[in-house]
């Protein structure tokens, strides 16, 4: 119960569930962040439990919006909208048509693409990803989480799928003390064969990585083809082969994918088949940092190397122990480049900043003794937008540069 807050904002504040701001601390939120941090709040009206909605208002009593409260997360309140309205099943299919049409506009002739983002659509702490038929949904919030149902029951009334799947297994959630989850919700869930650029992919959304597919690397995976007619390709962290493939599609004469995970170069060998790009890619199952090692022992040359690793620093506190592992990798694959060849070479890490991917890759040409010019820029696919008011919704970076 709060005790101190004017009359201004509930003559009986035991019946308003309210998230109160300290003096000043409403400038993030109405600068379009979404994100209310628990050192922030001034107090706490009505006893909210964790996933549920409340009143953001400033010291003063004035209303900001509607969001999800967790009193365990250090994300105190996931703002929703600013505007007083019900949250319930109108709201989320109205927030989904918008985002999903967006989508559209991008990709009208694909039924694969990232259908809601999280915060960048408005929807914090939820993600939606399509795939033909078949959806898998991520919540992220305990907000979210505890309308998993309602969203379902959304996807149903709009799309109709065969299945819907949950990819709950995220560090994040253990943020929100909310349970690892992954299967089928509604439906069934079957392998499906998608067309990416051309290429076909049998997806499998409960058993490759996220949730099935790297739906974000879709404009970076064709982005590399310009640079790898005839060349030698070593594509590493390749998953189930998506930029391995596009580089021999665009005529690559060799072709290397290596992966730490034995099932996605499975999966990889099949989608080469499935292509008749088998003659050209081979695929080997390691450890990365080793098999750089054993390439550069075997003085073994590559026209075009890809860098698509997991994110280093799932912290600000692993950020000095990420720089390491970005940098020993970089400086690893520049040795193993041609004169003139092209490293493509990315970050998942939104806490590894543009400036300081930047940095990290010119130390790595230090160390390697090569030069390097930027010749490409790149993010995210245009199904992941970014709020330019939530750098935390900027995560991915994707370098593409000239090695001398």
């Amino acid at each position: 119960m709060i005790s101190s807050v004017t009359d201004g904002i509930s003559r009986r504040p035991e019946l308003k569930k309210l998230v109160i701001l300290k003096r000043g601390e409403e400038r993030r939120i109405q600068g379009g962040h979404l994100w209310v941090f628990s050192n922030e709040i001034k107090e706490v009206g009505g006893a909210p439990e964790s996933g549920e909605v409340v009143e953001l208002r400033r010291h003063d009593g004035k209303f900001l919006g509607l969001g999800y409260y967790n009193s365990h997360s250090l994300i105190a309140f996931r703002l929703l909208t600013t505007r007083e309205e019900e949250i319930g099943i109108d709201f989320f299919k109205k927030r989904i048509q918008e985002a999903s049409a967006i989508r559209r506009r991008f990709y009208p002739r694909s039924p694969m693409y990232r259908s809601v983002h999280g915060e960048s659509d408005f929807l914090p702490g939820l993600v939606i990803d399509r795939y033909g038929e078949y959806f898998a949904v991520q919540t992220y919030s305990a907000g979210m989480d505890k309308r998993l149902t309602l969203i379902c029951d959304v996807l149903e009334s709009l799309y109709h799928p065969k299945g819907i799947a949950e990819r709950n297994e995220s560090p994040l959630r253990s943020l929100e003390r909310l349970p690892d989850r992954k299967g089928t919700i509604r439906g069934s869930i079957e392998p499906c064969k998608l067309t990416e650029h051309g290429i076909e992919y049998e997806i499998h959304i409960l058993e490759g990585q996220k949730t099935g597919f790297y739906l974000d690397q879709r404009e970076n995976r064709k982005a590399i083809r310009r640079f790898a007619k005839a060349a030698r390709v070593l594509d590493c962290f390749c998953n189930e082969g998506g930029f391995a493939l596009n580089a021999a599609a665009a005529g690559a004469r060799e072709v290397l994918g290596i992966d730490a995970s034995e099932p996605a170069i499975a999966r990889a060998r099949k989608n080469a088949t499935r292509n008749s790009l088998d003659k050209i890619c081979k695929f080997e199952s390691g450890d990365v940092f080793d098999a750089l090692k054993k390439l550069t022992e075997e003085q073994a040359r590559f026209d075009l190397i890809i860098l698509d690793p997991p994110s280093f620093a799932r912290s600000k506190k692993n950020l000095p122990t990420a720089r390491r592992g970005y940098q020993e990798i970089n400086a690893a694959a520049m040795r193993l480049l041609s004169e003139d060849g092209i490293l493509a070479t990315g970050s998942c890490s939104h806490h590894v900043t543009d400036g300081l991917f930047l940095d990290i890759v010119s130390a790595s040409a230090k160390n390697a003794g090569r030069r390097i010019q930027l010749l490409e820029w790149r993010g995210a696919a245009l199904d992941h937008p970014i709020l330019p008011a939530m750098p935390e919704t900027k995560y991915l970076k994707f370098g593409i540069f000239r090695v001398a």
